[in-house]
């Protein structure tokens, strides 16, 4: 438990941040589900359509630090790989 007033304080931060974050993390992961519906699916122009909504929101997130840089990259190669081989 907190004793002094800035460590208080800090404990409110913290539980504001991490809301935030929660939130950014859930609204990425429901994008990138959007993109693999899309490919399971079969649908070429839905997929592209969902990865080209989800690619900002993925760098966004690791842009603020939800996830690293490179995960975010990597995310993002993998779904493009898929979505272009599903348009062939």
């Amino acid at each position: 438990m907190a004793n002094t007033a800035s460590a208080k304080k800090a404990v409110r931060k913290i539980e504001r941040r991490t809301a935030v974050n929660r939130s950014r993390r859930s609204q990425m992961r429901t994008y990138v589900r959007k993109v693999e519906e899309a490919l399971a699916s079969g649908d070429a122009s839905a997929a592209q359509a969902a990865l080209h909504e989800a690619e900002p929101l993925v760098m966004r997130a690791s842009q603020k630090g939800i996830i690293h840089k490179n995960t975010a990259s990597r995310k993002i190669s993998r779904l493009t790989v898929r979505v272009k081989a599903l348009a062939q």
